[in-house]
């Protein structure tokens, strides 16, 4: 049986847009990954994409995820709780003005706690700052039920 799968690409265009949630509460921090190794970039992409059935960069080997944590073109960002990992997300520049949230999410066991939101609001700022005038990302039916609303109330509008 084959299983239908809806990608939908969202976009903020003008930081008048963006509606951000609530601030990450006083246990919850958000560091820049500067220099992941590929052993622990696989742990957080695994770690968040797991359930969600996220594989291409897994297929990656060392010298090419690391030749992509180098570029200049890639930020990564850690979500900590009480100093355990619990998400993370990509920027990827792609484009003039152009910024990508390429992969954001949770780890399962800090979904349901009012994070998310607050963790795409952190996303959209340093989208900014790295250089996006437009801040885009794509979803689809096989990730988080709660992905696109979130995207949605954040003031992220559907372009295809």
């Amino acid at each position: 049986m084959m299983v239908g799968v809806v990608r939908t690409y969202l976009e903020l265009r003008d930081p008048a847009q963006f509606r951000p949630a609530a601030p990450l509460p006083p246990t919850a921090r958000v560091v820049e990954r500067p220099s992941c190794s590929p052993a622990e970039y696989r742990r957080l992409y695994a770690a968040v994409g797991g359930p969600w059935h996220w594989r291409d960069r897994l297929a990656w080997d060392d010298a090419t995820l690391a030749a992509h944590l180098a570029s200049p073109d890639i930020a990564l960002f850690e979500l900590l709780v009480d100093g355990d990992s619990a998400g993370y997300f990509e920027l990827r520049r792609s484009g003039a003005g152009s910024v990508e949230i390429a992969y954001f999410g949770l780890v399962p066991g800090y979904i349901g706690r009012g994070l998310g939101g607050a963790l795409l609001s952190e996303a959209v700022r340093e989208a900014w700052r790295f250089g996006g005038a437009r801040v885009w990302l794509h979803t689809c039916t096989l990730d988080s039920p709660h992905a696109l609303p979130n995207y949605k109330a954040r003031g992220f509008t559907p372009y295809r």
